[in-house]
């Protein structure tokens, strides 16, 4: 009987904690849980971010005019080379042979001049003598010696002997002109012959070679590229591509900063010097390339480098800033009952505009910030008091750096540093019909 009773006793007590322990956690559930974060003074910084290339100021692509084989190479990656500088040579035995080759053209063209010119001569002769017999055939015809016959023999030799003089003048400049053509193709060759020494056009270093010795260049269509050189790697830039959004924020002359994998701890610096109109769409998605100047006198960054770029477009120091993730916050309510509320507190409309608002200055503001000028909007935010209360504060907002936005004026309520803001709510049931946490002294004052 001492047994049973005991049992019960034990049963009863069981059941009686479990019954607590219900009561507390629906107690706990009867209103929801806040996430919260603080509003804060301090400074604020609106930046642009984009991702980069690196690239050398001017970076010059040396070809191959001529066909033919690597024969020697004396560059390779990495090298500084000056400009007239050899970088490398195709086999020169083609070009050579036809070097010579239009060297005996020419040699045989000269002598053909020489010989046109020695008919000539010999024309220039042969029409004096013809000339002079001629005069005296025509006296002694007029003093009867002559017949005729004889006078006009000798006038046709002297005819004959001036077309000979201009057929051989004739001569002399056809060969004379092939002189000349046999020079150009002369020099045609010997230009040939000359490219296939590949020399630097300008001062820089090697950043790309695509031929080996023994590979052959094929230049017929178009000039192959044997080497890429960077004209100064202490002088470079950076090729962003902005967001159509952001272009409208940046000039040149401002400043930017950047990292990159190679040197994750440190921060390069640079300016803008160009936003380039020329529009790059992907997927619906519009980029202009934002050119970036920087100094790498050390040379620790290499063309091709991923660079991560933060282009500064407005700040403000020590005023008050609320977490983005409170403007975005709504309580789960009806419609009606938000009105309501936001009514009872000064705002209309609860799209961020108040009947007749009075602006009040935040702790910590400026008087003048250009920047709020810049894009200036409002928004709510709902503040926790110590009773569990939820409060809205309406609010003008300045610049924003997409965690936190500056509050640029407080246009009905009251908010100050370190006042906790809603950012989140967990779903929790509740006991009547109104909305959780929100008495008749809702933000009432």
């Amino acid at each position: 009987m001492k047994y049973l009773k005991s049992k019960w006793t034990i049963l009863i007590a069981t059941l009686t904690a479990v019954a607590v322990l219900a009561a507390f956690s629906l107690g706990h559930d009867s209103g929801p849980q806040y996430f919260t974060a603080k509003a804060e003074q301090g400074d604020i910084h609106d930046v642009v971010e984009a991702t980069g290339t690196i690239n050398a100021v001017n970076t010059v692509q040396v070809g191959s005019q001529v066909s033919g084989t690597i024969s020697r190479l004396y560059a390779d990656f990495n090298s500084r080379v000056k400009r007239g500088e050899v970088l490398a040579q195709l086999d020169p035995s083609l070009f050579q042979g036809a070097v010579l080759q239009a060297k005996a053209d020419l040699a045989d063209a000269q002598a053909n001049a020489a010989t046109a010119k020695a008919n000539l001569a010999k024309a220039k002769a042969a029409i004096e003598q013809t000339s002079a017999d001629y005069a005296r055939n025509a006296a002694l015809t007029s003093e009867g010696v002559l017949s005729r016959q004889q006078l006009d023999a000798a006038k046709a030799a002297n005819d004959s002997a001036k077309a000979a003089v201009n057929a051989a003048e004739a001569q002399v400049t056809q060969a004379v002109a092939q002189v000349a053509q046999k020079k150009a193709a002369l020099a045609v060759a010997q230009t040939n012959l000359d490219h296939t020494i590949i020399r630097a056009p300008v001062d820089g270093t090697v950043v790309a070679r695509n031929i080996d010795v023994g590979q052959t260049v094929a230049a017929s269509l178009q000039a192959p590229v044997l080497f890429n050189i960077a004209e100064d790697l202490t002088k470079m830039y950076v090729y962003t591509a902005t967001d159509e959004s952001d272009v409208g924020q940046m000039k040149v002359g401002q400043p930017a900063s950047f990292t990159v994998d190679a040197f994750p701890r440190d921060t390069f610096r640079g300016r803008v010097i160009q936003v380039r109109m020329n529009p790059t769409t992907v997927q619906n998605v519009v980029t202009y390339q934002t050119v970036i100047e920087f100094q790498n006198p050390d040379l620790k960054l290499f063309p091709g480098m991923t660079a991560y770029v933060s282009i500064p477009v407005a700040s403000a120091s020590g005023v008050l800033k609320v977490p983005d993730g409170a403007l975005r916050y709504t309580p789960d309510i009806k419609p009606d009952q938000l009105q309501a509320v936001l009514q009872q507190n000064g705002i209309s409309g609860g799209k961020g505009r108040a009947a007749q608002p009075k602006a009040q200055a935040a702790p910590g503001a400026p008087e003048k910030t250009p920047d709020v000028a810049r894009s200036p909007s409002t928004g709510i935010v709902w503040k926790l008091t110590a009773d569990k209360k939820l409060v809205p504060v309406q609010l003008k907002t300045g610049i924003t750096d997409h965690t936190f936005t500056q509050v640029a004026q407080v246009l009905h309520g009251s908010l100050n540093p370190g006042e906790e803001l809603v950012v989140g709510a967990a779903a929790a049931k509740s006991a009547g019909g109104g909305a959780p946490g929100m008495g008749p002294r809702m933000g009432g004052r």
